[in-house]
């Protein structure tokens, strides 16, 4: 998976995922490098770590499915004799409008393969997303804004005072008498309280529904709603993979490899 700000690695032996990893984004002629390494059976350490390594068979030519969000990015990638894009209209969700986001298809796609639908996804990476998807897989909808570290950059760098922070996994002090507390309460409590609206009127269309959170910050996120909003316990889980269970399954309804 082409992110934002990474490259999203798995490893299947089959249907089983083995292992996960992320890498930094590579420029052109380094790309350009490691699938030639790669097709000559010399696989590149920039991207496979020794759990890889140790598993790999001696066919150079694995299948690699890619989705992309970042267009300029696909084509490095497409070299690999043994590649095969995925787009949207691989994946089967009904109502998806030309513009949704391959990476927010796939991840609602794989909560619900994984957890059932409907399903809401909340995807706390560098933006933060809203994506559900009803009981015949339709798109309901959802929403886009910025994600927790995203929110804090921009402050940090579009301001002249205030400073560059991380959050911590304890909630702050909601009425700080700090600068640093006052930008954690501030971006925390009125995201959260963004979050629980949606969280809600998802519960009242589909009560019981399994809502999924996915991303870099979802377990941070996970911590406060469950500090915050107790009541919301029952339906939430975290999974980090829900974009390659996506893929999973798109690749073996489709049979992209054969």
């Amino acid at each position: 998976m082409i992110g934002n700000s990474r490259l999203h690695w798995a490893w299947f032996a089959g249907d089983t995922l083995q292992d996960a990893w992320d890498t930094q984004h590579f420029p052109a002629a380094e790309v350009e490098s490691i699938i030639q390494h790669w097709t000559s059976g010399l696989l590149p350490t920039t991207i496979f770590g020794e759990p890889f390594l140790s598993g790999y068979s001696s066919n150079p030519y694995l299948p690699l499915y890619i989705a992309s969000v970042i267009p300029e990015q696909t084509p490095l990638w497409q070299t690999y004799p043994v590649a095969h894009v995925i787009t949207l209209e691989d994946v089967p969700l009904l109502g998806v409008y030309p513009t949704l986001g391959i990476d927010r298809a796939l991840a609602v796609l794989g909560a619900g393969e994984t957890y059932n639908y409907p399903v809401l996804v909340i995807d706390a990476g560098t933006a933060l997303t809203f994506t559900g998807v009803d009981d015949h897989r339709h798109l309901v909808g959802g929403a886009i804004l910025p994600g927790l570290k995203l929110q804090l950059e921009s402050l940090a760098h579009n301001t002249a005072a205030l400073p560059s922070i991380s959050l911590k996994r304890q909630l702050p002090n909601r009425w700080a008498i700090d600068t640093l507390t006052a930008i954690e309460s501030g971006v925390i409590y009125t995201l959260l309280a963004g979050i629980r609206e949606f969280i809600a009127d998802w519960l009242q269309r589909f009560p019981n529904s399994p809502i999924a959170l996915t991303g870099g910050d979802a377990d941070l996120l996970l911590y406060y709603l469950h500090s915050r909003y107790p009541k919301f316990y029952p339906y939430l889980v975290t999974d980090r993979h829900l974009i390659f269970w996506g893929i999973k399954f798109v690749a073996i309804t489709k049979n992209l490899a054969g």
